[in-house]
C-alpha cells in the first residue's frame, strides 16, 4: 500500500509539471512578445522620438552654410497737410500713396562658427543614432528579463503545488501509520507542519506570478495568461569569441554608450572652438533689389491739380564685413566655459568606456558561471532525486522516518527551481553580454526564443 501511495505521488508531482508545460507550449513566445512591446512600450517610444529629433540637427546645421533669401513689402496711404504763411495765409493738403517692395539675398562667405555648427550637428545625429541603439538593446534585455520573471514565477508556483500534493500524500500516510500505532505523533506534527508552510508559500507564490505578470503587461500592453518555456534539457551554448578579453575590448569600442560619449566628447570640443570663433571676423555676400513707388499727388487745396507719381528700382550687390571689436567679455566668458565643458565631456568619455568594460566582465562571467551552476544543479537534481527515492524505500521499511522524506522532497523541489533559475538567468547574462559589446540585436532574441517549447 505504501509503494502504490508513493506511485500516486509521482504521477500528482508528473500532473502538475505536465499542466505546466501544455499551458506554455500553447502560450506566448519570446518574440512575438517582444514584437508587441516595439509598438507599446512608452520608454521606446520616447527613444524613437528623441532620434527622429536628433536627425533633424543635421540639416539645422546646413542651413547655416547655405544663402538666405527674404522679401518685404510695405504699403502707405499718405496725407500731408500745409499752411503757408503770409498775405494772405494758404492752406494746402496733398494725399497720396506709396509702397514697394525689396528682396535680400544673403550668402556667408566666411563664418567659421557656422562652419564648426555644421560638424556639430553630424555628430549630434550620430549621437541620437548610437542612443536609440542603446534604447532597443534595452528594450530587448527589459523584455526578456520580464518574460523570464514569468517563467520563473510559473516554475515556482507549480513546483510549490507539485511539493504541497506531496506533502499532503506523506501527510495522510504519517495519519495512517499513527492510527496503526506504526508511527508516532509526531510524523504526523512534522507533515502537517510542512504542508502548512507549503500552502503559504503556495500563496506567495501565486501572488509574485501576478506581479511579474502586471510588469510583462507594462512592457507590451497585453496580459499574456501563458508564455512558452524553456525545453526541459535545453543545452545552453558558451558565448563566442570565448574569451573575457575580446569581449571587454569590444564593449570599449562598440557599446552604444561609448558611441555616445565619444560623439559628446567631440561635440563638446568643438563647442570651444564654436566659442572662439566670436572674436573671429564674418564676411557675407548680400544683394538686394527693390522697387519703391508712388501714386499721384493729389492736391486738396487747388481741386484738380494732380502731381504725377513715380517708381524708382534699385539693385545693390556686395560683401559686407564685420569685425567684433568688444562684446562686454561675454565671448571670453563663454570660451572659458566651453573649455571646462570639454573636458567635462573627455571624463565622462573615459568612465562610460570604463563602465562598458565593468559591464562585459560582469555578463561574461554571469554566462560562464551561470553554465557551470547549471550543470552541477542538472547533477544536483539527479541525486536529490535518488535521494528522495531511497528515503521514501527507507521509510517504508522503517529505517527512515517521515522527517528525512520531507527534507528529500523539499531538497528536490528546492533543486528544481534553482535550475530552472539558473538556465534564465544565464540567458539573459547572454543579451545583456551582447548589449554590453553594443551587438545586440533581434536575432539573437530569435536565437534564445528557439530554444523555447
Amino acid at each position: 500500500m505504501k509503494k502504490t501511495r508513493s506511485n500516486a505521488a509521482r504521477r500528482t508531482l508528473c500532473l502538475v509539471v505536465a499542466a505546466a508545460a501544455a499551458g506554455s507550449a500553447w502560450g506566448a513566445d519570446l518574440l512575438s512578445v517582444y514584437r508587441e512591446a516595439l509598438a507599446y512600450d512608452a520608454q521606446f517610444a520616447s527613444a524613437r522620438s528623441s532620434v527622429e529629433a536628433g536627425r533633424e540637427r543635421l540639416p539645422q546645421g546646413r542651413a547655416g552654410l547655405l544663402p538666405t533669401i527674404g522679401i518685404a513689402s510695405n504699403t502707405t496711404s499718405n496725407k500731408l497737410n500745409y499752411h503757408l504763411r503770409g498775405d494772405p495765409p494758404v492752406d494746402a493738403a496733398v494725399k497720396y500713396n506709396s509702397n514697394g517692395w525689396t528682396a535680400t539675398l544673403s550668402q556667408p562667405l566666411f563664418r567659421w562658427q557656422n562652419w564648426v555648427n555644421y560638424n556639430q550637428s553630424e555628430l549630434q545625429v550620430a549621437q541620437a543614432e548610437a542612443q536609440f541603439v542603446s534604447s532597443q538593446q534595452d528594450l530587448i534585455t527589459r523584455v526578456a528579463q520580464a518574460y523570464f520573471d514569468v517563467l520563473l514565477a510559473q516554475e515556482t508556483l507549480a513546483t510549490t503545488r507539485a511539493q504541497k500534493a506531496a506533502i499532503a500524500e506523506q501527510l495522510e500516510s504519517a495519519k495512517r501509520n499513527f492510527e496503526v500505532g506504526t508511527a508516532t505523533i509526531t510524523d504526523t506534527d512534522e507533515a502537517q507542519s510542512r504542508h502548512d508552510l507549503a500552502v503559504a508559500q503556495e500563496i506567495a507564490a501565486e501572488n509574485d506570478l501576478m506581479v511579474k505578470r502586471h510588469a510583462l503587461s507594462a512592457i507590451v500592453g497585453t496580459d499574456h495568461p501563458s508564455l512558452k518555456g524553456l525545453r526541459p534539457s535545453v543545452q545552453i551554448s558558451r558565448p563566442q569569441p570565448d574569451s573575457i578579453d575580446k569581449w571587454v575590448e569590444s564593449a570599449e569600442t562598440g557599446s552604444p554608450a561609448v558611441v555616445a560619449s565619444k560623439a559628446g566628447a567631440e561635440i563638446a570640443s568643438l563647442e570651444a572652438d564654436k566659442q572662439r570663433a566670436g572674436h573671429y571676423p564674418t564676411l557675407d555676400l548680400v544683394a538686394t533689389r527693390g522697387r519703391n513707388s508712388q501714386t499721384s499727388q493729389l492736391s486738396m487745396a487747388t481741386p484738380g491739380s494732380v502731381m504725377p507719381g513715380s517708381d524708382s528700382y534699385a539693385t545693390t550687390v556686395g560683401v559686407q564685413l564685420a569685425i567684433p571689436i568688444f562684446a562686454g567679455g561675454s565671448v571670453s566668458s563663454r570660451s572659458r566655459e566651453a573649455a571646462a565643458l570639454r573636458e567635462k565631456a573627455r571624463s565622462d568619455f573615459d568612465n562610460a568606456r570604463r563602465t562598458a568594460a565593468l559591464q562585459a566582465r560582469q555578463a561574461y562571467l554571469g554566462v560562464t558561471s551561470g553554465l557551470s551552476q547549471v550543470k552541477a544543479y542538472e547533477a544536483a537534481l539527479v541525486s536529490s532525486q535518488s535521494a528522495l527515492e531511497s528515503n521514501k524505500l527507507g521509510y517504508e521499511v522503517g529505517v527512515r522516518i517521515n522527517i528525512d522524506v520531507l527534507n528529500a522532497q523539499s531538497q528536490l523541489y528546492d533543486t528544481r527551481q534553482k535550475l530552472a533559475k539558473a538556465r534564465l538567468d544565464t540567458l539573459v547574462a547572454q543579451l545583456r553580454l551582447k548589449a554590453a559589446a553594443g551587438v545586440l540585436t533581434e536575432d539573437d532574441l530569435a536565437s534564445i526564443n528557439a530554444l523555447l517549447e
